[in-house]
């Protein structure tokens, strides 16, 4: 199949992959381009997986208090090399997250960061809820399953809905941004003030 160079370029342009592996994508989805943003977006997976190990001392901290000054957010955002911690599209990422941590308050980078102790007190009171409801065992499994899911989506930052793309999340903007740079990214830890709260 021949793949036309100006979906190669829009393919691109909207994704940050390089040339050849656009290419290959339109291939792979017979020049379908949303199915290569899904293909370039495995793919990104794949490469944030292989990054991941590499140490990442770079980055940056940012600040962002919220207009009428009764919330503020400050995050540290780690990377492997300066030249990426003064990309703009690095920065532009990282302020978002202060947006994000400022709008949607989650209370964990990660659910690997959610202490076990947590995740038990919410498991055991979504099976009494719905065994209250009068479930099966196998439907209480499967609701306490889901329940959790919204549950993670809700604390953790990774897993919430972007706030200025809703079917996306966060996790889903790093990953792409780790493949668009090649480099490890690796969201450190943030601090959320709100006025009057401990």
């Amino acid at each position: 199949m021949k793949i036309k160079s100006s979906d190669v370029k829009v393919l691109r342009d909207e994704t940050g992959a390089g040339m050849m592996d656009c290419k290959r994508a339109l291939i792979e989805s017979n020049g379908n381009i949303e199915i290569a943003k899904k293909i370039l977006q495995k793919k990104g997976i794949t490469i944030a997986q292989k990054k991941s190990s590499r140490t990442a001392n770079e980055g940056m901290i940012d600040v962002y208090v919220h207009p009428g000054n009764r919330v503020g957010v400050i995050v540290e955002v780690n990377c492997e090399t300066d030249s990426v911690a003064i990309n703009q599209e690095f920065r532009e990422f990282v302020h978002d997250l202060t947006l994000q941590i400022a709008a949607a308050n989650p209370l964990y980078v990660s659910r690997d960061d959610v202490p076990q102790s947590l995740i038990d007190g919410e498991t055991d009171m979504y099976t009494q809820e719905a065994l209250a409801e009068g479930k099966s065992e196998v439907v209480v499994e499967k609701i306490v399953k889901g329940r959790l899911e919204k549950f993670f989506a809700e604390v953790c930052l990774l897993e919430q809905p972007f706030i200025k793309e809703q079917e996306r999340t966060v996790g889903s903007l790093l990953i792409d941004l780790i493949a668009k740079v090649g480099e490890n990214i690796d969201i450190k830890r943030f601090y959320r003030y709100q006025l009057g709260e401990r």
